[in-house]
């Protein structure tokens, strides 16, 4: 192993170190808050490091307690936006009494989230151009548990049985682009009539009424 190797060695465990304290989980908080802001409003090419730091408030040398790079950062970022949106759509949906109730739930949690974080979309877009393989990730791991729900909803009769894969990734995608209709563009909730027809085409499909 080259010196070089272990002087990245030796930073990694002190950053890891100092990351796991109160005072330094708080400080890269703040730096990935931060980092949300100036890539949503920037996008990932046009922003820079000062950038974060000074809308953190910290300073330059601090960010690299925490982190290598710009890209070390966005990656950062894009897996806690992931793990927080899936984490809270899971509790959401843990309690639900069927399939109906936890796309509902699902949806709606979706939606609040995004209304915190708009910049999600813009990050994600910006995603497919700085690292495909974690914008494939993103979606991926968005889809396996979307799949492990669905996977119980067509054996317990609730849903046909359809490919579970192919169901989750169109389910992900009404959702997405609800939530940037009016979420997004029009910054107001989904409305009800729009939440019912998805609520109808998810569980119902576009089939019409048999005669």
């Amino acid at each position: 192993m080259s010196t070089e190797d272990l002087n990245n060695q030796n930073m990694d465990r002190n950053r890891y170190s100092y990351a796991k304290t109160s005072r330094g989980e708080a400080t890269r908080n703040k730096l990935l808050a931060a980092a949300e802001e100036v890539f949503g409003a920037k996008g990932y090419y046009s922003a820079s490091m000062v950038d974060i730091t000074l809308k953190a408030g910290v300073a330059q040398g601090t960010f690299y307690i925490y982190f290598r790079s710009k890209k070390d950062i966005f990656e950062a970022l894009v897996k806690d936006l992931s793990h927080n949106l899936r984490r809270e759509i899971s509790q959401a949906v843990s309690g639900a009494a069927s399939r109906r109730e936890a796309e509902e739930g699902g949806f709606a949690i979706f939606f609040s989230f995004i209304k915190e974080h708009r910049n999600l979309y813009r990050i994600v877009q910006d995603l497919a151009f700085v690292d495909e393989d974690l914008y494939k990730w993103y979606y991926r791991r968005f889809a396996e548990g979307y799949i492990t729900g669905l996977e119980a909803a067509m054996k317990a009769g609730e849903f046909r049985h359809l490919d579970p894969e192919t169901v989750a990734y169109a389910l992900i995608g009404i959702a997405e682009f609800l939530g940037m209709r009016w979420v997004l563009w029009e910054k107001e909730p989904v409305p009800e009539k729009a939440m019912t027809a998805a609520m109808s085409l998810v569980m119902e499909g576009l089939l019409g009424e048999r005669r």
